[in-house]
């Protein structure tokens, strides 16, 4: 068996392009334009990149830019402040406060800050809360954007086995209540499950997202399983993720690459989000 690629960037176009018409309508119906916030505290080369290309991507979609640039050394009360007058902004649809900020501030504070109809993101607590709870909301992109690819490949969900890899509150946690949600029965493993072969290897749906570069092997992964690999990792060898890709995509029937996987579909996701926090806030 040589499994078929699942391409993010593909996916991820035509949810882009799904927005912008969406977009326009919205506006064409007499509605205000959604507007996303970006807020880059500092000149962090990474998140600056990271940034740039989230404004660039609305820009395209249509929605307004509305980035807010402080400095490297303002305190925890001028971004306080700063986001407290983009929460009351009714042209601000969206917040999105890019981490990791500069040591003197609390970025877990700052976000929390953040309205639950503005968040983007989907990681306030209020956000994973709902989220917890199966209530409608804002969801955080990354795991949005690997149900998006299950769904665009047509994966049963229901019913299915699920093994996700990597508690994080970013990503492993979210994805493993997203695909609970859809009736899929679901295990998190982590640094501590003993016998993590045996674990993975019982999955029909094997999501990785833990941070080691190339974890995963083909003893890990059932005959004909779908493995989504979230993890982007820099050696020496380039961009790998937390999957032995060559070694899993002869026993997978769908594995995503890394890069060019679920990477794309995180901004995408985040352009559906703003959109969808216009017309929460319109309601």
């Amino acid at each position: 068996m040589t499994a078929a690629i699942i391409d993010g960037k593909v996916v991820g176009a035509k949810v882009r392009a799904a927005v912008a018409a969406d977009v326009a309508a919205w506006v064409a119906a007499g509605n205000r334009q959604p507007g996303l916030a970006t807020v880059l505290v500092g000149d962090d080369p990474a998140s600056a990149v990271y940034v740039a290309s989230k404004r660039k991507a609305c820009v395209e979609a249509g929605i307004a830019d509305l980035h807010q640039h402080l400095p490297g050394d303002s305190s925890q009360e001028a971004v306080v402040e700063l986001i407290q007058q983009l929460a009351a902004d009714p042209a601000v649809s969206g917040i999105l406060l890019q981490l990791p900020v500069p040591k003197q501030m609390h970025g877990s504070e700052l976000t929390a800050l953040i309205p639950a109809k503005k968040d983007v993101d989907g990681l306030t607590p209020v956000s994973a809360g709902l989220l917890a709870l199966g209530v409608p909301g804002l969801r955080p992109c990354t795991p949005s954007g690997v149900i998006e690819l299950l769904d665009h490949h047509g994966v049963q969900i229901e019913g299915a086995e699920a093994v996700v890899v990597g508690r994080s509150d970013l990503v492993g946690k979210p994805v493993a209540q997203m695909l609970l949600q859809r009736s899929a029965t679901v295990t998190i493993a982590h640094s501590r499950t003993r016998d993590l072969e045996g674990v993975c290897s019982r999955a029909d749906i094997l999501v990785a997202a833990v941070g080691v570069p190339r974890l995963l092997g083909a003893g890990h992964v059932k005959a004909g399983a779908v493995v989504i690999d979230v993890g982007i990792n820099r050696t020496d060898a380039g961009l790998v993720g937390d999957v032995d890709f060559e070694a899993v995509s002869a026993v997978a029937s769908l594995i995503t690459p890394v890069p060019g996987g679920v990477g794309p579909m995180t901004i995408a996701m985040l352009l559906r989000n703003t959109l969808i926090a216009a017309e929460l806030q319109a309601q």
